[in-house]
């Protein structure tokens, strides 16, 4: 499997009851905007954003991945540890081509303070299972507090996986419920 490719399953979380993923040892604060992937060009291996910004130099694979594929979905997300910029394609099932480069703070408020983002907020919880895979759960703020989600990347598609009892819905492929269109609806 090629390290450019995402695999994960995703699932509603009833936040109601007990919440063991609180209990993990790692949690961050993330926010997440949303930038207009067709101002996305390069000029040989720079990546570059609405003309202005130069983000970074990507491997000849990257760049060949990048000049492939359409419709990427593109972000910037600020932790307290890190800023990353992240590029992925189109989402067939559980899986889809990812790009991701870490970028400097400035650069990314730069950007982000040029024009107006579709964004989110959430706390990211990460919690191990039974099996010893550790699951995603993510708590929305904002306009979707009270949205808890769960996801698990996966080394492969047909990778087993023990499902807490805690899950709900699995909404892995289901676009609306993507954080860029969940960000979109933050928006309205």
């Amino acid at each position: 499997m090629s390290e450019y490719v995402e695999i994960e399953r995703r699932f509603f979380v009833d936040g109601r009851n007990a919440r063991p993923w609180r209990e993990s040892e790692h949690r961050s604060e993330i926010a997440q905007h949303y930038l207009d992937s067709s101002l996305f060009k390069n000029n040989g291996n720079e990546l570059c954003y609405a003309g202005t910004f130069a983000l970074v130099q990507m491997k000849n694979e990257e760049k060949a991945l990048f000049e492939a594929t359409e419709d990427w979905t593109s972000r910037i997300r600020f932790t307290q540890d890190s800023v990353t910029l992240t590029l992925k394609g189109k989402r067939t099932h559980a899986s889809a081509t990812e790009l991701e480069w870490n970028i400097s703070l400035e650069l990314a408020e730069e950007i982000i303070n040029s024009k107006r983002h579709p964004s989110i907020t959430k706390t990211r919880y990460h919690w191990k299972g039974k099996d010893g895979m550790v699951w995603e759960v993510d708590e929305f703020e904002g306009g979707l507090a009270g949205l808890v989600l769960a996801e698990i990347e996966l080394p492969n598609i047909d990778h087993n996986v023990t499902l807490p009892e805690w899950l709900g819905v699995e909404l892995t492929g289901l676009h609306q419920w993507s954080n860029s269109t969940l960000a979109l609806t933050e928006v309205s």
